[in-house]
C-alpha cells in the first residue's frame, strides 16, 4: 500500500470526533433543494434530474465561498494545478492519501463548513448504501471526518470545478457533471478491510465482497472453454486503470462471446458496482459506456493469482473496455479502482 503523502507540511488537530448534528445537515439539504428547484423554469424541473441529485455540487459553491483567506491557499486550487510529483493533482487516485493536511472533524474547518462537508458527502452516495459507507470508514479510518481531507479544484459557479475527498481506501469526487468525458468527475477509489489487513477467504464483514460474489456467479455461467478465455494468471498493477482504447488488448472474454444470459449477469453485475452511488453518476457511467458500445465492446477477467483460500472464488477480477475500468482486488482485502469515460484520450494519474 502507498503511503500518505499530504500536499500541505502544516497540520491541524482533531478537536471533534463526533458526527455533525442530523438536523443541521438535513437543513442544508432540503434548503439548498428548494432553492434549486425554484431557480429552474417548470419544464426544466420534468426533465432534469430530481434537485436532490444536485444538492452535492450546489453545496460545493457555497462551501468555497465560506473560505476565509487563511483557508483558501490550502483547499482550493486552480483548475490545471500541477503538482511536480503528481502532475495534474485533481485527477489523481490512489489507495491511501492525504489531498491536503486538514482532517474534516479539526478545527481548520467552522461547524457550518462541516456539516456542508458532510451533506456534499452524503449526496454523493445512495441513501440505501449511507450505514455500509459508514461501517467502512469506521472499520478503515475510526470513522468519517477523522481521517479524510478535502481540496476544489476551480471555481464553482464560474465553469469548471471539482470537490475531491481522500483518505484511506476513498477518493471521492464531486464536479457538477463539468468534467468533460468523465463519469464521477474523474477515477476514484474504494475498499474496505473488514477484519485486519489479511481477510478470510470469505471476507466476512467486508461490504463490498459482495459484488465480487456477484462477478464469480457469471464465471459459474462459463462452459469450459470460456472459462479458459476468462480466467488470467497473473493480474496487472494494481493502479494500472488507464485506458486501452478501442484496440485494447483487453484480458479475459469478451461479453459479446458470452450467451445471452451469461450477458444478462454481466448487467447485474454491473448494476451492482453502481448501486453505492447517486442516481446521476450511476447514469452518466451508463452514459460512458453506450458512447463506447456498451457492455458487449468489455472483456471480464478472473486472476489465479491472489485467491485467498485457493477455493476458486476468484477475489481479484477486472471489467474492462476501451475507456472503462472497473478493477476489483480482494487480496489482502477489498481495493477497488475504477476509471470511467466516454473517450480513451483522457489521462489518468493514478498510484497503488
Amino acid at each position: 500500500m502507498s503511503e500518505h503523502f499530504p500536499l500541505q507540511s502544516k497540520s491541524c488537530p482533531d478537536c471533534e470526533t463526533g458526527l455533525p448534528q442530523f438536523d443541521r445537515r438535513r437543513f442544508l439539504q432540503t434548503t439548498t433543494a428548494a432553492a434549486v428547484t425554484a431557480a429552474l423554469p417548470v419544464w426544466a424541473t420534468a426533465k432534469e434530474e430530481p434537485a436532490s441529485e444536485k444538492v452535492p455540487d450546489t453545496l460545493v459553491k457555497k462551501l468555497y465561498d465560506s473560505l476565509t483567506e487563511k483557508q483558501r491557499p490550502v483547499l482550493a486550487f486552480d483548475w490545471d494545478y500541477q503538482d511536480p510529483q503528481r502532475k495534474l493533482l485533481r485527477t489523481h487516485v490512489s489507495n491511501n492519501w492525504h489531498i491536503t493536511n486538514p482532517k474534516i472533524n479539526s478545527d481548520f474547518f467552522t461547524n457550518d463548513q462541516r456539516d456542508i462537508i458532510r451533506a456534499i458527502f452524503e449526496g454523493l452516495y445512495n441513501p440505501a448504501w449511507l450505514p455500509q459507507i459508514e461501517k467502512q470508514l469506521k472499520d478503515d479510518a475510526g470513522g468519517y471526518g477523522k481521517e479524510q481531507n478535502i481540496a476544489i479544484f476551480g471555481k464553482p459557479g464560474e465553469g469548471n470545478f471539482e470537490f475531491v475527498m481522500t483518505g484511506r481506501h476513498l477518493t471521492a469526487r464531486c464536479d457538477g457533471n463539468t468534467t468533460e468525458h468523465m463519469a464521477f468527475g474523474g477515477p476514484i477509489f474504494y475498499g474496505h478491510a473488514a477484519q485486519g489487513f489479511n481477510e478470510k477467504p470469505d471476507h466476512p464483514g467486508n461490504i463490498f465482497w459482495p459484488q465480487a460474489l456477484q462477478a464469480n456467479k457469471v464465471y459459474e455461467m462459463l462452459d469450459g472453454s470460456q472459462r479458459k478465455k476468462a480466467l488470467v494468471s497473473r493480474r496487472p498493477a494494481e493502479s494500472a486503470v488507464g485506458f486501452r482504447g478501442s484496440e485494447g488488448p483487453f484480458p479475459g472474454i469478451p461479453v459479446s462471446d458470452m450467451t445471452k444470459d451469461q450477458q444478462a449477469e454481466v448487467q447485474k453485475t454491473l448494476k451492482l458496482l453502481l448501486d453505492p452511488y447517486r442516481t446521476v453518476d450511476q447514469q452518466e457511467v451508463r452514459d460512458c459506456l453506450d458512447k463506447q458500445g456498451g457492455l458487449e465492446k468489455c472483456c471480464l477477467a478472473f486472476y489465479e493469482q491472489g485467491d485467498l483460500g485457493e477455493d476458486g472464488v476468484w477475489d481479484n477480477w477486472r471489467l474492462e473496455g476501451p475507456s472503462f475500468v472497473w478493477y476489483f482486488r480482494g487480496e489482502p482485502h477489498v481495493h477497488v479502482w475504477v476509471n470511467v469515460s466516454n473517450s480513451h484520450e483522457v489521462e489518468t494519474n493514478a498510484r497503488g
